[in-house]
């Protein structure tokens, strides 16, 4: 249960469409001048350095945010994404760290908000520890990220937005991730969830679509990366990120950023989906 370590997995493609839309929604979310709760359920260990022994085991950010790293695009989320990495690697041009999802939305958030960081994994709570518990308004907690999330729903500030990325190495986690999200809607409707998924087996992307369609939510929207095509084979081909009430301007900007991704990042049988699953 406790065997993931992102650490093998940083900066890969599923990383890119993640944290791309992650900054996305959180620039939009920040405009306004009331504060907001970021919620994350499976943080990680918030930063990871890419010569470890677990990413040059995998070398997945090579497939990732190294081809990213010397864009000469003229696609502003891309832009800015790459930026916000290359901040981490202090405006160095060699690509040395890349940050989690809780350091991404650290560098987006203001000193107003407030984020609640879920981990699990001994280890790596000890690493999120040390590297964002620095902050008055930051709270990591080693708790299980699901039940965290019901019981902060609704926050105080009445504006929320949570990022839902478990590693999925159990199964049940499919349905468990629809299963809590419907939960905290029911008590908070008007949050920003965001849930991320990976493409191994088609089926069960297909089910989580069902059960969130039937589940009488409304504006519910989808982006998925694919690096190849469908298979039947060991592995994943494509990730993706399903946004309940996302912010106005993001199905604009991803119907932009994924056709250049998948010229980018995928081999020849690569595809994109940018969908309106649910209206509003």
């Amino acid at each position: 249960m406790l065997s993931y370590r992102h650490s093998f997995h940083a900066g890969n493609p599923a990383d890119v469409i993640k944290h791309l839309v992650l900054r996305e929604v959180l620039e939009y979310l920040t405009q306004k001048d009331k504060s907001l709760d970021y919620i994350d359920t499976h943080s990680g260990a918030g930063l990871y350095a890419l010569a470890s022994e677990e990413a040059q085991k995998t070398q997945e950010f090579e497939q990732g945010i190294a081809k990213l790293w010397h864009y000469q695009g003229a696609n502003k989320a891309i832009e800015k994404y790459v930026e916000l990495i290359k901040n981490f690697n202090l405006g160095s041009n060699n690509l040395t760290f890349y940050p989690g999802s809780p350091a991404v939305a650290d560098a987006v958030l203001r000193a107003i908000d407030k984020s609640w960081l879920f981990e699990l994994h001994p280890q790596d709570i000890k690493h999120l520890d040390e590297n964002l518990n620095r902050k008055r308004n930051v709270k990591v907690k080693f708790e299980d990220g699901f039940k965290g999330l019901i019981g902060l729903v609704p926050p105080a500030s009445r504006r929320a937005c949570v990022l839902m990325d478990p590693p999925y190495e159990i199964k049940s986690d499919y349905d468990k991730v629809v299963d809590t999200i419907i939960k905290a809607h029911k008590r908070f409707s008007s949050g920003t969830y965001m849930i991320w998924y990976p493409v191994v087996q088609r089926e069960r992307i297909d089910r989580m679509e069902q059960r969130l369609t039937d589940s009488g939510i409304r504006n519910i929207s989808i982006f998925e990366l694919a690096t190849s095509a469908d298979s039947d084979e060991f592995g994943m081909t494509a990730s993706g990120m399903i946004v309940i009430n996302p912010p106005w301007t993001l199905k604009k900007t991803m119907g932009e950023v994924l056709p250049e991704l998948v010229q980018l990042l995928s081999d020849d049988d690569g595809f994109y989906r940018s969908e309106q699953l649910v209206d509003e």
